[in-house]
């Protein structure tokens, strides 16, 4: 395993126990986890784990020679099947506490707080029964016809990139059916931003509540007016077509004002009456809007929502700014689901995808931790650190090797590319029944 050993012996050099065998074993004692003296134990499974997904979540047969061990596919699946699905949650979280808390000064903070990026996505996996009834597939394909798909909650460290917490649930889950669990993670004073799914009341309040901060687009649906002493719905009052709900409050600049949110009588379905009850009755917001200046951005107008809410802390050009981060979380995803691979998972199981994601995190989060060192020695900042390249020296490395010099991208600001692809795919009929039936027309020609 002279990756994985590689990986461990430059992590363990720079400070940070990771994924160390005193750190499984001590989290399988943890848990109640007993486990017999043998060649696939927990801590040669959990690394041979963490080397198959290094190499892009390679085939078994691959592992044995990358790996020099001699097992078989049916020896390691029961050797992964044996961990704890909690185990591995609990590694990927100490992994990113440790990363996280290495290096994590008071100046490397956005005004004293640290800021954090959801985003949602998805990924695919096998066509087994168990996971197309707990995930589902999209609509409009017929059973054996298409794969399961799992809705993909990521919260990423704005500032250094680390992958923070990463959960799956079923297709057709809304973006915020995970947020409090995400939140549970944080502390106060953590700045959460993310797209327009987030910029409801309930997750505002619930910001607040929490004693975090929020910073949001505005849905699209949601009427704002910028106009001083403008009407407004008053609560508990049917909506007046083309009038917003939000009481106006004060004036802070051209498009920036102060607004109070006001409760809807019915909570959401992401929270239990409970929490909803908990929220506040009302909730004083800031909102503002900016143009995007830069040619060739699909988006020429940005509306925000926000309990960041002092004007001279936070001043609304820094505010777009600290926005503009979050298309950071699209390019972390697009490593994840493209570079390492992680858009079609190989397990079979729900316990099994679960896993996989743990491991991906951790992965993920190790090479972000080579990015650091590698811009500290280079001298530049981290996130201009190709991740590609990072990600492929870690594939290579042996013990003992010292880090080499990787790739820096170059400063290209206000590049724009199309959303297009150029590549054809094959001209293929889709599939609309299952094998079986097709097989059986081709026999019967």
């Amino acid at each position: 395993m002279s990756s994985i050993s590689q990986v461990l012996a430059f992590i363990k050099s720079t400070h940070t126990d990771a994924v160390s065998t005193e750190l499984i074993e001590r989290l399988c004692r943890e848990l109640g986890h007993a486990w017999r003296k043998r060649d696939l134990d927990p801590v040669v499974t959990t690394h041979l784990f963490l080397q198959q997904i290094l190499h892009g979540n390679t085939a078994i047969s691959h592992l044995r020679h990358l790996s020099g061990r001699d097992f078989t596919p049916s020896a390691y699946c029961q050797a992964r099947a044996r961990l704890p699905l909690a185990l591995l949650h609990r590694l990927q979280r100490a992994v990113a506490d440790d990363l996280q808390a290495d290096g994590d000064e008071p100046d490397t903070r956005w005004r004293g707080h640290r800021v954090f990026l959801l985003d949602g996505s998805s990924f695919s996996m096998p066509d087994t029964e168990e996971l197309r009834q707990y995930f589902g597939q999209p609509t409009g394909q017929a059973e054996g016809c298409g794969f399961p798909v799992a809705h993909l909650m990521a919260l990423f460290d704005a500032q250094r990139g680390y992958l923070r917490e990463v959960t799956a649930q079923p297709l057709f889950t809304h973006d915020l059916s995970a947020v409090a669990g995400v939140q549970a993670r944080l502390q106060a004073g953590d700045v959460l931003a993310g797209d327009r799914a987030f910029g409801s009341y309930a997750h505002l309040a619930l910001c607040h509540h929490n004693g975090m901060k929020g910073l949001f687009r505005a849905h699209q649906k949601m009427i704002i007016d910028f106009r001083p002493g403008r009407p407004h719905v008053v609560p508990g009052h049917k909506a007046v077509k083309g009038l917003p709900r939000s009481r106006w409050l004060k004036r802070l600049g051209v498009q920036d004002q102060w607004v109070e949110y006001h409760k809807p009588a019915e909570g959401p379905e992401w929270l239990t009456a409970q929490q909803y009850d908990a929220l506040p009755e009302k909730l004083i917001v800031r909102e503002l809007r900016y143009v995007v200046e830069c040619p060739g951005y699909r988006t020429r107008e940005v509306t925000l929502v926000t309990t960041l809410l002092d004007p001279e802390k936070y001043p609304a050009a820094e505010l777009a700014r600290l926005y503009g981060l979050r298309w950071q979380a699209e390019t972390n995803l697009r490593h994840l689901k493209q570079t390492m691979k992680m858009d079609v998972l190989r397990c079979e199981t729900v316990q099994g995808v679960q896993k996989e994601l743990a491991l991906f995190a951790v992965v993920y989060n190790l090479v972000h931790r080579v990015m650091e060192e590698a811009g500290r020695r280079q001298g530049v900042a981290a996130h201009r650190i190709s991740f590609v390249d990072a990600w492929r020296w870690l594939q290579q490395a042996r013990p003992g090797e010292a880090l080499r010099r990787i790739v820096v991208n170059p400063e290209r600001p206000g590049r724009v590319q199309p959303r297009v692809r150029k590549r054809r795919p094959k001209q293929f009929p889709l599939m609309t029944k299952p094998r079986d039936q097709l097989r059986k027309a081709l026999f019967n020609q």
